[in-house]
């Protein structure tokens, strides 16, 4: 990890001290969460590390508490500044959550109406169509990405060197000029340009401009200070990213230009921390769990985070603003960024009151990946330890953790973790890194074995010490060599 990151222990008590449990004890402590979080930290590092993502940040959030965070890797290369979770990053399309929260506000002050045609709003929406006994494109068409709209409102708008985007007064006069692509409410197409005219929507139905309603009906109640609803250019060389290109064929990367999305900035132009994303995480548990009114209204944030369209091929479902999805049985909401230099994702399990955020300042980096690896380290531990409220699952032996770190043979890395009270194997990179994790039982002097499904117990794994008494290898079916220092 970072040189200037704080251990795991310390991250802990920060985090309990920043955001502290609202009653009880702390989940953070419990030692199944702790492992967990400890297994997670090592898999971040090495899958970014091996994936040569030149910065991770990342946070974890039960309810109230962000129980950890920390940052792998560099937020700049040249300065060599450490990744962590309070840079700055563009978020790109997590910022349609702000502009989706600021239209159903309005919607419930009376302001708008779901089913309002945008062009109640916006008189100069006239997109050229084939389906106006269709009926009108709506403004819940817009946040479900259910228009019939197009992607982009040009093609050029991400190319680099120049990536221009539109003022507003451009993509008023050249709206008129883009075809509407399918029957609203035909089909589910992605589109910038639909947040685009959503923004437009918010700043005619309340009458200021986005970037003021935004920042004092959102932001600022939620404490959201590091977040911006455009990229900062005063942060840039400081707390901001830099955002770098993907991979080319000699294995290198180059900066990205930096660059403001002005009319997209509803669609795509908000910067943002990992702590900053816990936070807003964290109102959406207190709001969904207490019920009442903060920001927005709770029946409203629900009806946000449940399915408003359905692909035809079932294969995309889509809330308000949210994109809503199912991973091994079980449904997530939240939503992805992903922007020339940057890579972000915002997963949230809200029954479970459960939320995981990664940031990359690269575009090849699946943030996507990270955030559900995370919950899959976290979320079943973090059940156990609500389950386990007399505290009767015990820590693993101390006296094991001469064995832990990271260890090397041709197939790659190895790493030995604490896991559900004794020691365990993970491979290091893996794109399931759970279903890698191999349990050990010590049978004997630095000899373990392998702790079958079944509770059998398998094949050896010896540890060779050196002189000070550290291992410098692990025998197992393979030789693996300790790497010093980790």
């Amino acid at each position: 990890m970072s040189p200037t990151k704080p251990s795991l222990l310390t991250t802990l008590v920060l985090a309990m001290v920043v955001s502290g449990p609202l009653s009880g004890q702390s989940v953070a402590t419990h030692p199944r969460v702790r492992e967990a979080v400890a297994a997670y930290e090592k898999w971040l590092d090495g899958q970014r590390a091996f994936s040569r993502i030149p910065g991770v940040a990342s946070a974890l959030v039960v309810d109230q508490e962000v129980i950890w965070h920390g940052g792998s890797g560099v937020a700049d290369q040249a300065r060599r500044t450490p990744a962590t979770a309070a840079t700055l990053y563009s978020i790109c399309s997590i910022s349609k959550l702000f502009t989706s929260i600021a239209a159903l506000q309005l919607r419930d002050q009376g302001k708008l109406r779901l089913d309002d045609p945008v062009a109640r709003h916006l008189s100069w929406f006239r997109p050229r169509t084939e389906f106006s006994a269709d009926g009108a494109i709506t403004v819940e068409g817009l946040l479900t990405h259910a228009a019939g709209l197009q992607r982009e409102f040009a093609d050029t708008l991400w190319l680099e060197p120049n990536m221009a985007f539109p003022t507003m007064e451009e993509v008023m006069a050249g709206v008129a000029d883009r075809e509407v692509t399918y029957r609203p409410g035909q089909y589910f197409q992605y589109s910038n340009l639909g947040f685009t005219l959503a923004g437009a929507v918010v700043a005619a139905a309340s009458g200021r401009s986005y970037h003021d309603y935004v920042r004092s009906e959102i932001l600022t109640p939620l404490g959201m200070s590091d977040t911006f609803s455009e990229m900062p250019p005063a942060e840039r060389g400081k707390r901001l990213a830099t955002g770098y290109s993907g991979i080319d064929r000699d294995g290198n990367r180059h900066p990205m230009p930096f660059y403001q999305t002005r009319a997209m900035a509803p669609a795509a132009g908000f910067a943002s921390s990992a702590l900053d994303l816990a936070r807003f995480a964290s109102w959406q548990f207190r709001l969904l769990d207490r019920g009442g009114a903060e920001v927005l209204a709770a029946p409203t944030l629900r009806e946000m985070q449940r399915v408003h369209f359905v692909d035809p091929g079932w294969e995309t479902t889509w809330g308000l603003g949210f994109e809503v999805w199912r991973h091994e049985g079980k449904t997530f909401v939240g939503h992805g960024g992903s922007c020339p230099g940057y890579r972000t994702h915002l997963l949230l399990k809200p029954d479970e009151k459960i939320a995981t955020i990664a940031m990359a300042n690269t575009f090849d980096a699946n943030a996507m990946a990270l955030a559900q690896q995370a919950y899959q380290f976290l979320g079943p531990a973090v059940k156990e330890a609500r389950a386990d409220s007399s505290r009767t699952v015990a820590a693993a032996d101390p006296s094991l953790d001469r064995y832990l770190g990271s260890y090397w043979s041709f197939g790659g890395e190895m790493e030995v973790i604490r896991w559900r009270g004794g020691l365990a194997t993970m491979a290091v990179p893996s794109a399931d890194p759970i279903k890698s994790i191999t349990k050990y039982r010590k049978v004997g002097e630095h000899t373990f074995r392998e702790v079958r499904a079944d509770g059998a117990l398998g094949e050896r794994m010896v540890s060779d010490l050196g002189p000070d008494g550290r291992p410098t290898r692990a025998r197992t079916n393979y030789l693996f060599a300790r790497i010093p220092g980790r």
